[in-house]
Formats: C-alpha cells, structure tokens, sequence
C-alpha cells in the first residue's frame, strides 16, 4: 500500500468481527496490562465515528472519537497529545463529501501517518483500536484493515463466543487483513457463557492454531454487569426528562429487568413487590403511560416504603432503586390524530409526590412499545463519565487475556 508506514516500535491494533462485540472493553483491558509492562503506551483510534469536544494541553477546544477520551483520561496518557488521537473523524456528510473529492485519500493517509509517527516516537508500545467491523471505513477507503497496514500494526481480533459462528466471522475479517498484508497476532473470545470457558478455550484454541499458527489469547466469560445502561444513559436515550431520583442517574439498569406494566394496580404490586423480595429485584424499570395514575402511584408508595426500610440508601449491594418510565406518547403502529394535553404530564400532585421522595421517574415522548424497544435494544458503552464501568471491565478481562502470548507475537 502507498500508504504504508512501518515503525520500529510494535503497534498492536484491536479489531473486531463486527459492531458490539466488546472490543473497547478489551483494548481497556490492554491498556491496563500494557501499562504494567512499558513505561509508556500510547494509543490512537485512526478511524472514528462518534465524537465529542474536548479541550487539549494547550486549552484549545477539538473533536475527538468518544473511546479516545475514556482511554486519555482514565489512564493518564499525559505523554500522548489530544491532536494526534484521532486523525481521521467520519462525521454525518463525510461519506458524500469525500466521493465529491471534496476530502483526498491522500490527505487522510498523511493525517494517520503523522498521528502514528507522533504517539510512536513517544511511546514505547502503541495500542490502536478500529472502528465496528474491519470493512467499515472502507466506502472512504480507510478500512480497519488499511489502517493497520498504514501503521505496519498487527492485528488482535475480536469475537463474540462460540466456536463455529464466531470462525466463520473470524476468518472473513481475517481475509480482509491478510489482503493488505496485515498479520493476525491473536484473537480474543468475548461475552463466553461461564459454564463454556473451557470447552471454548480448548476447540477454539486448538482450532485456530491449527488454521492460522496463531495463539487464542483470551476466552472472556460474560459479564452482564458491563451491558448495563445507567439510568442517565436511558434518559439521553428515550430523550426524556428525569422528574426526581437524579441521585439514581449514575446507577446501572438490566433490559432483563424492565418490563411493560399493561395489568390493574393489584395486579402490579403483588407481582412487582409482593413475589419477589427487594434483594432480588434490585433495579427493576417499569414502563406505563403516563395516564395510567394508579401505577404511578402505587409505584410511589411502594418507593416510599422502600426507602424508609433501608435507610434512603440506594447503591448498596441489596438496595432496592427501582424506576418507573412514563411515556407520554402513541406508538407508531397506533399513532394518536391528536395528543391531548392532560396525557403529556402526570397529575401534578403526583409529580410533587415524586419530587418529594425523591423517587426515579422519567417521562419520555415515545410511546409504551417505543420506549421499552429502546430500552431492550440499548447497548452500553464506556464513558469517563461511568468510571465504574470502566474498572469493572477492566478487572474482568485483564486476567483473562494471556500477555506473554500476545507479546511474544
């Protein structure tokens, strides 16, 4: 490839099979590990997608790809510029732009190269993650697996577990580096049900050195704590507005746990409050319209009583911290000809009830169906701003993955 750069320091990039697979998690992960054996590990997303603003050494404001900020700023990359994170943003209109010629390939190239070159020179290992899977980038031709090829890197594979699907989509994305020269190093199983570790560990393992001649490096078992939105996250999510119980914004909340609450009153507590205990039911998120007055508030003394039972306290381990969302639209099967005001808010002493016990309540504009797809289909990501998430991640997988290995190469 023209674009081609190799340097003399060991550029490991992580890539996936496809979107959502965990491969933020394990370039965390990497990171950790890696800072534990070279004084100093730079990092760059050649291709992002998703960015935000921040603020670099000098005080000036960028755009950077949202993983480059969890990874500068939780693990102290002081040494590593801003500027020089995330060469390569597609935006919304990128894509037409560069088949207009408005954006070179050539200009591209040199913006990743010149990136690589200055976190190299300054690091003794240098860590890169691409972006979904390896094709992606390829319509404005920086693929995953061009990129790797610009920076000479090889490669860490990622993969959802299993044996046979996950080969499959290993082996078409490998295909994808081995045409731009790039090497395969290693490949990382995520997201393993426990019971299937070692079953995986062994037919994977045996499988992939018998194909590729390369090691499996890590087999991760699945954590569901990591894909668990916070509350914060869900409301951004149904662009909705959190009435009270802000103070359970940063806590975490299962899909498995939410529900559509269609039944009467009695109905709801006794299976909401009344089978189950609240050990076993810590965060469950219910989604009603908001006309439906009596869940509100049947919700809402069941809160009450709660609180007054363990103190108000609501992020300890067997702390109950359940939500209820409101919807205050139709769903788009049964859109409404008209919305009536009276059905966009919930009586007001019942919002005043709220506030007052401080209980979660969201109202989104979507309807009941809407809002719990959204809800069931949300994928957590890691941000600075959920640092737990981050630690927790970081101490599930680290000691899953076999560094001598991967440095051995």
């Amino acid at each position: 490839s023209p674009c081609r750069s190799p340097m003399p320091q060991p550029t490991i990039f992580v890539a996936a099979t496809r979107q959502h697979v965990g491969k933020t998690t394990v370039s965390l992960a990497l990171m950790s590990g890696l800072q534990k054996r070279f004084n100093k590990v730079g990092f760059l997303k050649p291709v992002g997608q998703q960015h935000l603003p921040v603020r670099d050494e000098s005080g000036n404001q960028l755009r950077v790809d949202k993983d480059v900020q969890v990874m500068k700023e939780y693990f102290k990359l002081d040494h590593v510029p801003y500027s020089a994170m995330s060469p390569v943003i597609i935006p919304s209109g990128y894509t037409a732009r560069y088949i207009d010629g408005e954006v070179s390939n050539e200009a591209q190239c040199a913006a990743i190269r010149r990136a690589h070159e200055t976190i190299s020179s300054g690091s003794d290992v240098v860590l890169a993650e691409g972006t979904g899977h390896v094709g992606v980038g390829s319509v404005v031709e920086v693929s995953n697996a061009r990129a790797a090829a610009m920076m000479g890197a090889e490669v860490v594979l990622v993969a959802n577990g299993g044996i046979g699907k996950a080969f499959d989509e290993l082996e078409m994305n490998r295909m994808m580096f081995a045409h731009e020269g790039v090497r395969v190093r290693g490949v990382v199983l995520n997201k393993v049900l426990p019971e299937k570790v070692e079953y995986v560990r062994s037919k994977m393992g045996r499988l992939l050195e018998q194909r590729w001649g390369v090691p499996l490096l890590g087999v991760v078992p699945e954590l569901s704590y990591l894909s668990k939105p916070t509350l914060a996250e869900l409301e951004k999510a149904l662009d909705g507005d959190l009435l009270a119980g802000h103070r359970c914004r940063t806590l975490h909340y299962g899909v498995e746990n939410s529900f559509l609450v269609t039944t009467g009153l009695r109905r709801f507590l006794r299976r909401a409050f009344e089978q189950r205990s609240p050990s076993e039911w810590r965060r469950p998120l219910f989604v009603t319209h908001v006309t439906r007055d009596d869940l509100l508030l049947g919700y809402l003394a069941q809160h009450q009583r709660l609180m007054t039972a363990q103190g108000g306290a609501v992020d300890g381990p067997r702390d109950w911290a359940g939500a209820m969302v409101l919807s205050t639209g139709a769903s788009k099967g049964f859109p409404d000809k008209e919305a009536f005001p009276d059905d966009t808010e919930p009586l007001t002493y019942l919002t005043q009830m709220a506030k007052d016990s401080n209980a979660p309540v969201l109202i989104t504009r979507y309807g009941t169906l809407d809002a719990l797809h959204i809800i069931e289909s949300y994928t957590a990501k890691h941000s600075i701003h959920d640092t737990a998430r981050v630690s927790a991640a970081v101490a599930h997988y680290e000691p899953n993955i076999d560094f001598d290995a991967l440095l051995q190469g």
